[in-house]
Formats: C-alpha cells, sequence, structure tokens
C-alpha cells in the first residue's frame, strides 16, 4: 500500500447522548500508516468515545469513519487492527499464557502466535505465571501482547500509560515506540502532555467533542518566539498588547511569550524601555507543546 495511506479517516464523526450531551462533535481525524499518532485531551474530551466508534462498539450519531480500509466494527477490518480500550481484563487465575490463549481461540489465531507476542512485551519470564500476581504495568503490557496477537497492522491503545509508576510508563513509552516502528501504525490517546510528546511522530488534540489542533510537534510548536521578563507587569502587559495584539501575547509565570519573530527584539525592548518599563529578561526560543496545549484547550496536560 501506497506511503502516507490513510490508515483511520474521519469526516464529520459525532455521538451525541440524548439531548444533552455532545460527547464528538464533527471529527475530522487523518491517521497514516506508519505513524504513532497521538489522540491528546483532557479527561473527558471525546478521546475514548472516539476510539469505540472507530472500533464498531458504539455506532456514531452522524458522520463516517475508515478504518484500516473497512467501515467500522467490519469482521475483515477488525481482523487487521489490535486494540486496547479501557483497563484490559483477563481472568485472574489464569496464568498469562493461558489468557492470551482464550483471546486467541476467539480470535481465531493460531497458538504459534503467542510465545512471539509475549516476547515483544517482555513477558515471557512469567508467562506461566497467574495474572492476578502480576504488576499493573505488567497487566498493561499483557493487554498489549493480547492486541498484537493478530499481528495487526493498526494498533489502538486507550490511555496505556494509566495508573502505571514512572518506571512503568516509561516502559510502556519506550514498548509504543517500538511497536511503531515499520509499516505498524498506532493510535494511542492520553490526557498526559509529556508522555505524546515522547513518543508521537504526530498529534491531534482533542477538547470538547472537537478537533481543536493536528500535526506533529514542530507545526503545533510553530514559529519562534520571544520571551519577556518585565515590570511593572501591568504596564509590560498594556505596551505588548498594544504593540503586538492580544492574541500574540501569553502571560504565564510571571513572563510573557511573544507570538514573534526573533528578529523584533531590539523594537520589543525598545518600545518597554520607552514607556518606563523594565526588562529583566528578553530571550528568543520556541513555544513548548505545554504553552500549545494550555491555550488550545485551557489545562496544563495532565502535568
Amino acid at each position: 500500500m501506497p506511503a502516507g495511506e490513510l490508515v483511520v479517516e474521519t469526516r464529520g464523526l459525532s455521538k451525541r447522548y440524548g439531548n444533552t450531551v455532545l460527547a464528538v462533535d464533527q471529527l475530522d481525524l487523518n491517521v497514516h500508516r506508519g505513524e504513532v499518532y497521538g489522540f491528546l485531551g483532557p479527561n473527558g474530551a471525546g478521546k475514548t468515545t472516539t476510539l469505540r466508534m472507530l472500533l464498531g462498539l458504539i455506532r456514531p450519531t452522524a458522520g463516517s469513519a475508515t478504518v484500516a480500509g473497512h467501515a467500522p466494527g467490519d469482521p475483515a477490518g477488525l481482523a487487521r487492527i489490535g486494540a486496547i480500550i479501557e483497563t484490559p481484563a483477563f481472568y485472574p487465575y489464569l496464568s498469562g499464557w493461558d489468557n492470551l490463549k482464550v483471546v486467541a481461540d476467539y480470535a481465531g489465531v493460531p497458538d504459534s502466535r503467542l510465545a512471539d507476542a509475549l516476547e515483544q512485551v517482555e513477558l515471557t519470564p512469567r508467562a506461566k505465571t497467574k495474572f492476578s500476581t502480576y504488576s499493573m504495568g505488567m497487566k498493561q503490557r499483557l493487554g498489549v501482547a493480547a492486541a498484537l496477537i493478530k499481528e495487526p497492522e493498526l494498533l489502538i491503545l486507550d490511555e496505556p500509560t494509566n495508573g502505571l509508576d514512572p518506571q512503568g510508563m516509561i516502559d510502556m513509552r519506550k514498548l509504543i515506540v517500538e511497536l511503531g516502528k515499520g509499516d505498524r501504525t498506532v493510535l494511542v490517546s492520553s490526557h498526559l502532555l509529556g508522555e505524546v510528546e515522547q513518543m508521537c511522530t504526530r498529534i491531534g488534540v482533542i477538547q470538547d467533542g472537537k478537533l481543536v489542533a493536528e500535526g506533529t510537534i514542530g507545526e503545533l510548536r510553530g514559529a519562534a518566539t520571544l520571551t519577556v521578563r518585565a515590570a511593572p507587569v501591568s504596564q509590560a502587559q498594556m505596551v505588548l498588547t498594544r504593540m503586538l495584539g492580544a492574541d500574540a501575547v501569553i502571560q504565564r509565570d510571571g513572563a510573557f511569550r511573544l507570538r514573534v519573530d526573533a528578529g523584533r527584539a531590539a523594537e520589543v525592548n525598545r518600545e518597554l524601555v520607552t514607556a518606563g518599563v523594565e526588562v529583566s529578561e528578553l530571550v528568543s526560543g520556541q513555544r513548548s507543546l505545554e504553552d500549545v496545549f494550555i491555550e488550545l484547550t485551557g489545562t496544563e496536560g495532565g502535568l
């Protein structure tokens, strides 16, 4: 299949519950083959509802979707998809191996795939021990193994680091990066900005059911910026807003982040000083992804 092919494509995808709750609103999502796509948004933004629609677990109210070349829920498409939605559930009294065998039997997958799936998630040494003895990180990795036994071309993971300790989060992040190599596509949802930033090649940001931004990290960050610390703050705010416009001036942590080319640094400094504002810091840089996320959603990305 051609490079850059859309593995997941939605147009106007919407889900309404009753007359009051619009969980997903006119969502246009584009996930390309071979990328690790981060579906980022605060808790309750509509991420899980979207993923459930993509898998055919719930029906959309409006719009359309194509997933792995088929309509959501189509058996031919599901055969090409591995997924974990919310917390993976297994029999506590069975071993990791036996739990995977149950999944494989239902999916029509030969037992020969089990060993490789366990190896990919580094659970081979504990394959024969009971699931009830597993740590949270091991339980999550067994869920990923279950999603891998079909050798899927698309892997959908819903908040895979939820409930993990710091080391478990690091291990899961490394695993997802490894799984996303080659032609396999990984669509991973998260409310944790740092996790998405470290493992994803492209990001879609959802807020209140709407896709508010989509692109690479570089594209979302945009052009270079200036960071200014000045006093009095109120006077600095007035001068900068008058000079650049309110949309170009972001005040945070006692500083101003300006959406302006670094080449205007001398002009900015001159205007502030002329207005009687004392400038203590003026440095060029680039907006952090956290800045972008806060601007788009009004939250701090779980950080």
